[in-house]
């Protein structure tokens, strides 16, 4: 019994070659790739339309292909097919102008065009064993094709998994240049909408296929979308139309254990820095909620993120909270001060200022119109009542 063929060969043929055909092959290899070009111009629709680059360096593969076909005839079968010898003659970057399918095509045509030219090359038996080891060598060469490509598409996934860190990183830190743009255009970000930064926790370490699952989750919740993996922190960004908010809710079953913060929404990525620090700190202040949503907004955590020292939260409270409170008259802050003095009862407040507990009840619904915070619910009057105190103490 023989042994089996190593790998990257076949076994030898049926037939042994014949010299003289070898000597045929070798003469029309210029013949063969002339014949194998028009076909591509003639049938391939996107071989026309590659840059003139493009299509001498397919020609420069289509005649290696060609010679190593024979090569490995010469040899009974013994020779290597392997397509990346083949696609050697062509730079790397040749595998992402033209997709595997394409290169399928390219090779199916190499074949026919051989198949066609069997009848001048050989004659009587010999024609047959060509057209054997013609289709044997082209199937050989398509499962090595497949190979290279699979390879390629690794490679190029590791490389874009470590420009995406990068990328995630810089808009962590802040480091938003003009590099930005270009980066994330090769990571596929299209940049139409809005942007918003989600943050949380992993249940042990990210490997490649839960860290390839969770970019797939995201990028089906999102137009556009960034993952970072940070020991056990993962971020995530997130970008494009709609209700980013409740595209990020669609992936909290993948985060961990724990909280998951969403930062406020910006317009643009090179703004998402300011989403991101507000999730970041709102993941520390949290703790101190223990009761918290999963997930909760960051803006939702302003209390606690100015406790911690945090100042945007603090300019928040100031700019969105107590300003348009004083903006709408020395009413609605009296009104909400006593409401909130007294024990939130609006009896009590309606005594206080000497009006009816209607009025208080107007008044209140006017708050939350005016401040997007509604003071008869018990976590939002503690929000308006911690902006009254920041806007106090920066009078």
């Amino acid at each position: 019994m023989s042994p089996p063929p190593a790998p990257g060969t076949t076994g030898p043929l049926r037939t042994p070659p014949s010299l003289e055909l070898v000597h045929r092959l070798r003469q029309g290899t210029d013949l063969l790739t002339g014949a194998a070009l028009r076909r591509l111009d003639e049938d391939l629709p996107w071989y026309r339309g590659l840059p003139a680059e493009d299509r001498s360096w397919i020609g420069l593969v289509a005649q290696a292909g060609i010679k190593s076909f024979i090569s490995w005839y010469e040899n009974n079968g013994q020779g290597a097919y392997n397509a990346a010898e083949i696609f050697r003659a062509a730079p790397p970057e040749l595998t992402r102008s033209i997709s595997l399918q394409h290169t399928l095509q390219l090779v199916r045509i190499i074949v026919e065009v051989v198949e066609a030219h069997t009848a001048s090359l050989a004659t009587g038996q010999m024609e047959q064993s060509l057209r054997e080891a013609v289709l044997l060598y082209s199937r050989e060469v398509a499962f090595s094709a497949a190979e290279v490509y699979a390879r390629a598409a690794e490679s190029r996934g590791a490389w874009d998994a470590r420009l995406e860190a990068l990328v995630v990183d810089s808009l962590l830190r802040g480091d938003a240049d003009d590099s930005l743009r270009s980066r994330v255009s090769a990571l596929g970000w299209a940049g139409r909408g809005n942007t918003v930064v989600v943050v949380g926790s992993v249940d042990g370490p990210m490997d490649d296929v839960r860290a390839a699952e969770f970019r797939r989750s995201a990028r089906r919740s999102a137009s556009d979308a960034l993952v970072g993996i940070q020991g056990d922190r993962l971020v995530v960004v997130l970008g494009g139309e709609g209700n980013l908010r409740a595209q990020a809710q669609t992936l909290v079953p993948h985060f961990g254990a724990g909280p998951v913060v969403i930062g406020p929404q910006v317009r643009e990525l090179a703004d998402a820095s300011r989403s991101a620090r507000s999730a970041l700190r709102g993941l520390r202040a949290v703790r101190a909620w223990p009761t918290a949503p999963r997930p909760v907004l960051a803006d939702e955590l302003l209390p606690e993120r100015m406790l911690i020292g945090d100042e945007d939260a603090h300019r928040t409270l100031l700019s969105d909270v107590y300003a348009p409170l004083v903006a709408a008259g020395s009413s609605l802050l009296e009104t909400l001060s006593a409401y909130l003095n007294e024990g939130r009862s609006v009896e009590a407040t309606a005594r206080g200022l000497f009006v009816h507990p209607n009025t208080v009840r107007y008044r209140l619904r006017r708050i939350s119109t005016v401040t997007g915070w509604d003071p008869t619910d018990a976590r939002e009057g503690f929000v308006l009542q911690i902006a009254i105190a920041v806007g106090r103490l920066a009078e």
